[in-house]
């Protein structure tokens, strides 16, 4: 039997390539689906682990979470400088790093922030050291620059038209272990000297210390006037500063620190972050825990994920209905020799046995090249989307897959056996008249 099947896929080769090209591609489409979403979950999932609660001044927790911890450039207010002076003489805070958006370099952002989060962030660097001058520069585990090398900040990306700062050009002292997060792809500078080149000084207080900035990135506005885009104008102008590449940090944090859009905070214990957490949701800050932020994107994500895998069942439903008249034909001409089968004596079994290995054979090895095509596709996928985001997207089987090949192979049993019917209810007189 298993000689006359491999026989008749030889002689019927091209039509069964087709059939197995279709139903990988029918597969692949739903297994790239399921991957690529569980992969961007995971990735995601790990990036935000790295960061425990995010402070920022009162608005979106989306846009907070998705500015500071994956780096997506989006107008955020400022909140007083006060908030860090707080933050960093709270004894439930183990550190707090301030971080400013708004400038790039090659297409890689800079951040503003501390050398807290430049030592703590990945856990050490891999060459040079930490910056210690304004004037010097950390950079992520992706960004394609050497040590020593001059970084010099453009407000803006090349894309809007940005402007290239002359008050200050950095220097790369060191460059960070890889994180798997969007802060692989950054350029770490000191606070210090985003404030300066942006000329933000520091600020008077009133006595609670509360006002709010409506301002995005690293910019400051005048009292009452709004920024539109983070670290960017404000009021069709923007205001530079002057900056020392030589001068020592001072990350003694002040009440008369400039505005900033959001603190990383690492509390020292569970319950301080989750009392941490209630007393910064004022009216005048928002904090958050970027996981519950991604539990909400993650609802989101799950319904677009339902429409994509509606969309590949019915691209599976409408191969199935091919292969169903393609067997239908397929059996069809095969009738002559069917009959003379039965003719010398083959019994109804062993012609139902024929055609439905032959052709369950078919769809098991297209079902099998579908998996691999679609973990192939997420992995493509997966590699594009982490070059450009710097995120770790990891792309693997989980349990639940081997649930879903085994759905996959039940219907092809069953789809299988309607051309081994057919073949099955053929007489052997019917079969050689036709």
């Amino acid at each position: 039997m298993i000689r006359f099947i491999l026989a008749d896929l030889r002689r019927l080769w091209m039509g069964s390539l087709v059939v197995v090209l279709l139903v990988a591609l029918a597969t692949a489409l739903g297994v790239s689906v399921v991957l690529q979403e569980r992969a961007l979950r995971l990735g995601s999932a790990r990036a935000a682990d790295r960061f425990d609660l995010v402070i920022g001044a009162g608005g979106s927790e989306t846009q907070l979470v998705l500015s500071s911890v994956f780096l997506q450039p989006s107008p955020l207010p400022l909140m007083s400088g006060e908030v860090l002076a707080r933050l960093a003489a709270d004894p439930r805070v183990d550190w707090a790093a301030p971080i400013g958006f708004g400038d790039s370099f090659s297409g890689y952002p800079i951040v503003g922030t501390s050398t807290m989060l430049a030592q703590n962030l990945s856990g050490g660097l891999t060459e040079g050291k930490i910056f210690v001058r304004e004037g010097e520069a950390v950079i992520g585990a992706a960004v394609k620059l050497s040590l020593g090398g001059e970084i010099k900040p453009m407000h803006g990306s090349l894309e809007e038209g940005g402007e290239t700062h002359t008050e200050l050009v950095y220097h790369i002292a060191g460059r960070l272990r890889p994180t798997g997060t969007a802060w692989d792809r950054a350029i770490l500078v000191p606070i210090q000297a985003v404030w300066h080149i942006h000329g933000m000084e520091a600020e008077e207080h009133s006595e609670d210390g509360e006002h709010e900035h409506e301002a995005s990135g690293t910019d400051n506005a005048e009292h009452g006037h709004a920024h539109e885009k983070a670290g960017a104008d404000h009021d069709g102008h923007e205001h530079h500063g002057e900056a020392d590449p030589d001068a020592a940090l001072d990350e003694s944090w002040t009440a008369a620190a400039p505005g900033l859009p959001a603190i990383l905070v690492k509390p020292k214990t569970i319950a301080d972050a989750y009392k941490l957490r209630q007393d910064y949701r004022s009216g005048n800050t928002v904090a958050v825990f970027p996981g519950e932020v991604l539990t909400n994107l993650y609802a989101t994500l799950g319904d677009a994920k339902q429409i994509l895998v509606a969309v590949a069942s019915g691209a599976q439903a409408l191969v199935a209905a091919s292969l169903v008249l393609v067997t239908v034909i397929h059996i069809g001409q095969r009738r002559r020799q069917i009959g003379a089968l039965r003719a010398f004596g083959a019994p109804r079994g062993a012609i139902f046995g024929i055609v439905w290995l032959e052709f369950f054979f078919l769809l098991a090895v297209g079902i099998a090249l579908g998996f691999t095509l679609g973990y192939a596709a997420a992995l493509i996928l997966s590699g594009m989307f982490s070059q450009t985001s710097g995120i770790t997207m990891p792309v693997g089987f989980a349990r639940e897959d081997a649930g879903l090949a085994a759905v996959l192979l039940a219907f092809a049993t069953i789809l299988a056996a309607l051309p081994a019917v057919l073949a099955y209810r053929q007489s052997p007189a019917q079969a050689l008249r036709a």
